[in-house]
């Protein structure tokens, strides 16, 4: 488990602490943007984390809710530590939404895909495939997305290594992104995946038929930090979407649930993975 969050988190956090503190004070958002003479767009932006309070913000803020003491220097302090940048702002131009500085802070990730081997998990040949296909025309810009999804990867291995449980539809499995050869590499990439201590796979096979939550694809991540609460990320062709409210994180928590219980089991999981690897190359 990580012992603490980085600047994703911490902004989250922040912002948390903000709207708690204005609500106890009895403000409303338009109430804190006329007494300190800035836009109530900004004061939205603080409090969902969008943007982060700067030094004299930050004080005019807590001079306004009445903060002061150790209470008020460990709030200054987080927000100097929201202002620290991950590895991941240097791939901003390729990453559209906060959810790889979320994942390089989780201290888990329960992750459902339909269709696609998800990230963490692809190999080279494959990642390169699927961002092919997403039509993207500069080799530089694909370079960087395949360059993330590799380094994304390192939560894999070492002391504060991410935990891992992944639901494949079959289909994840037989569809031959990059064609049978880049597929079996695949494949072989998820058996390894599969026996380390921290990753769990299940593959959720075609005779289990329709099954609750089926062709959405879904990760719940969760934190080191009691304070910082689970959040469910969902995406499609429209956009990305984050939800935090326990009762849509309870739902999509049950939902994964069901997903695993209708799942083959690991070990039969892998029997899967290797039969199909084998169809891919021609063995």
């Amino acid at each position: 488990m990580r012992t603490g969050g980085g600047p994703t988190v911490r902004l989250r956090r922040l912002s948390a602490e903000l709207t708690r503190l204005r609500r106890e004070a009895g403000y409303t958002r338009e109430d804190v943007a006329q007494r300190l003479r800035m836009a109530a767009s900004t004061v939205y932006r603080i409090e969902t984390g969008q943007a982060r309070p700067q030094g004299r913000t930050m004080r005019d803020l807590l001079d306004l809710y009445e903060v002061d003491g150790s209470e008020r220097e460990a709030l200054l302090g987080l927000a100097r530590e929201a202002g620290r940048r991950g590895w991941w702002h240097a791939y901003g131009d390729v990453l559209p939404g906060p959810y790889v500085g979320l994942e390089a802070e989780a201290a888990s990730v329960r992750n459902y895909e339909p269709l696609l081997v998800p990230g963490l998990l692809e190999t080279e040949s494959y990642a390169r495939a699927v961002v092919g296909a997403a039509l993207v025309n500069d080799p530089a810009e694909v370079e960087r997305r395949i360059a993330v999804r590799m380094e994304r990867q390192r939560r894999l291995t070492g002391p504060d290594a991410l935990e891992l449980w992944v639901v494949l539809d079959e289909a994840a499995l037989r569809r031959p992104v990059g064609g049978p050869p880049v597929m079996a590499e695949q494949l072989r990439r998820l058996r390894e995946a599969a026996v380390q201590p921290n990753v769990t796979l299940q593959v959720l096979p075609f005779d289990s038929g329709a099954y609750l939550g089926m062709g959405t694809p879904l990760a719940i991540l969760a934190f080191p930090d009691a304070r910082d609460p689970d959040v469910v990320f969902l995406e499609n062709m429209g956009g990305e979407l984050y939800l935090e409210a326990p009762d849509e994180v309870n739902a999509y928590v049950q939902v994964f649930d069901h997903l695993r219980a209708a799942a083959l089991g690991p070990e039969k999981s892998l029997e899967k993975i290797d039969s199909v690897e084998k169809e891919m190359s021609g063995r």
